[in-house]
Formats: C-alpha cells, sequence, structure tokens
C-alpha cells in the first residue's frame, strides 16, 4: 500500500508539472539559459584575449583540461560518481568531439582570421541549424513561437551577412565559423537522442576531456607546446573565466537545460550569446559594429527573449 501510495504521487506531480508547463516545473531551466547566454558571450573577448599571447591548439587544450579537471574535483567533493556505463561511451565521445572539442578548435580559427565580433554573429547560426536538424532528425515540432524565433534569427542573421554578399567578400574565418556552428548543432543531437545516464557534471567533465586530449593531439603535430615565461596579468584573468565560467559552469548548464527542455528552444535561446559577445569585443577590444551589425543583433535578441519566455496560462472558465 505504501508503494502504490508513493507510485500515485508521483504519477501527479509528473501530470501537474505537465499540465503548469515551462512556467513551474521547468522554470529554473528556462531561466538558466539566459544565464549561459552571459557566460558564453563573455568568453568571446576573454578568448580572443588569450590568443595574443597563447597559440590556437594549446589554448583549447589547456582551458578544456582545467575545465574538464574542475569539474571532476567538483563531482567527486559532492559524492558523485565519474563512472560512465561502457555501452554510452560512443556517444559520449561524439558529442565531446562535435559540440566542445569541435566547435571550440573552430573557433579558436575563426577569431584568428577575423574580427571576434563578426565570428561570433556567424557562428550563431548554430541555432538554426539544431532547430532544422531537431525537426528532421529528432522529430521536435515546430510550433508557433519557434517558427517566429526562428524566422526572426534567421532575419536577423540576413541582416548581418548581407555586406559580406554585397561585397562578394566571404574569409576564411566565417567558414571556420560556419563549420564550428554547424559542429555544434550535431553535438546538441546527439546529447538530446542519445543522452548519457549519469551526472551532467559527470559527463561535461568527460567531454571536456575528450574535447583537450582532441586539441593537444593538435598541439603536437602543429606548434611548439611552451608557455611565454610571463602571462600578462589580464591573461591570466581571461583564462579562470575561461576555464571557471564557460568551459565549466557553462557546459553543465546546457547539459541540464537540454535534459528538460527541447534542444530547438535551448539553442534558439542561446542567440542572446552574439549582443553579449559583441559588447563585450567593443568594451574590452575596441571593435566598432557596423549599423547592419546592430540590426541584426536586434532580431536575434528578439527571437531569443520570444522563445525563452515563460508562457502564460488563462484563467479556466468557472
Amino acid at each position: 500500500m505504501r508503494l502504490d501510495a508513493d507510485r500515485m504521487r508521483g504519477d501527479w506531480r509528473r501530470r501537474m508539472y505537465a499540465a503548469m508547463g515551462p512556467t513551474a516545473g521547468n522554470r529554473l531551466y528556462y531561466a538558466s539559459v539566459p544565464l549561459l547566454a552571459v557566460l558564453w558571450g563573455g568568453n568571446w573577448p576573454a578568448v580572443r584575449i588569450l590568443l595574443e599571447e597563447l597559440p590556437p591548439w594549446t589554448m583549447r587544450a589547456g582551458g578544456m583540461a582545467l575545465g574538464g579537471l574542475c569539474l571532476m574535483v567538483i563531482a567527486l567533493a559532492s559524492g558523485q560518481s565519474l563512472v560512465v556505463r561502457r555501452s554510452q561511451w560512443v556517444q559520449l565521445a561524439a558529442a565531446g568531439l562535435l559540440s566542445i572539442g569541435g566547435f571550440n578548435i573552430l573557433l579558436s580559427f575563426a577569431q584568428l582570421a577575423g574580427p571576434t565580433s563578426r565570428a561570433a554573429i556567424v557562428t550563431y547560426m548554430m541555432p538554426i541549424w539544431t532547430v532544422l536538424l531537431a525537426r528532421f532528425l529528432l522529430r521536435e515540432p515546430l510550433d508557433e513561437r519557434r517558427r517566429l524565433g526562428l524566422l526572426l534569427g534567421v532575419a536577423g542573421l540576413a541582416v548581418l551577412c548581407w555586406p559580406l554578399v554585397r561585397a562578394n567578400d566571404f574569409p576564411v574565418g566565417l567558414i571556420y565559423a560556419l563549420l564550428a556552428g554547424i559542429s555544434w548543432a550535431l553535438g546538441a543531437i546527439v546529447v538530446k537522442r542519445f543522452p548519457v545516464d549519469a551526472p551532467a557534471v559527470t559527463t561535461v567533465a568527460w567531454q571536456l576531456m575528450i574535447g583537450a586530449a582532441c586539441a593537444a593531439a593538435g598541439m603536437m603535430l602543429f606548434e611548439n607546446p611552451t608557455l611565454p615565461a610571463a602571462l600578462r596579468p589580464e591573461t591570466v584573468v581571461a583564462f579562470a573565466y575561461h576555464v571557471l565560467l564557460s568551459q565549466a559552469i557553462g557546459y553543465v548548464l546546457w547539459i541540464k537545460a537540454l535534459s528538460r527542455l527541447p534542444v530547438g528552444t535551448v539553442s534558439l535561446g542561446t542567440l542572446m550569446v552574439p549582443p553579449i559577445g559583441v559588447a563585450g569585443a567593443v568594451l574590452l577590444l575596441g571593435e566598432r559594429p557596423t549599423v547592419a551589425d546592430l540590426a541584426g543583433l536586434l532580431l536575434m535578441t528578439t527571437a531569443a527573449f520570444v522563445v525563452i519566455a515563460p508562457r502564460k496560462r488563462l484563467p479556466e472558465a468557472g
């Protein structure tokens, strides 16, 4: 009888959260999306500062490895296991290679080849790729809000890219940025379609270590893995931000949000990252966005708020 009562209470809670929707059961997960955007947006100027003193493969190998180690320490200190089922290592490695390893490495070269603000803008075609891939590969429906967010996001990206099309100038850095967005989108689909049965901290820790291994291989092949004698103070601060806030905490928020929200909603919500990244590039790097940049960013920010704003439930009649 006790088990039946507990089961009935559990079923009642699930029905209650389903009825209340994202404004109740998933409110914290929706709130994590703008926080994630702030952490990742601030990472764009941080990475550009790092690349002024560190070569790209070395910087990514060190950042991802230290981020993974931080999460492992947190997991062990909180009593969580670092064990992952042997049968789930394939999807764990695939997600780590795509959404962390490939994404971060490609972005380093995108930022080296062009302005940070423009790289951030073009990379964030990734929510568009993710929503489209989720529609065809995961059969996620495109409800009215996601359709509107998708249209606004596409419009924003079109406004941003139009000057490049008119000038017939699409530099290699933007190709890297496009490939990074596609890599991220594929990784998000893998995470959503083949979730790993392990705590989010454990999952992200191992994915960061997998990405670090890829970057370390590139470091050994293409670079002289030596550090400068002394790093500038701003480089040390940027590296701490990159490791702790962007890599460690940011990816945990991403995995947790994906576990409870539609992949299209989470990905479109991160369209707030480019405006924050561009603002950081202006304030910290001295870059100056064009009118087209500002118009496109306005559209993309609007798209993000359309997707993540809580739905209002109408009171029932009677």
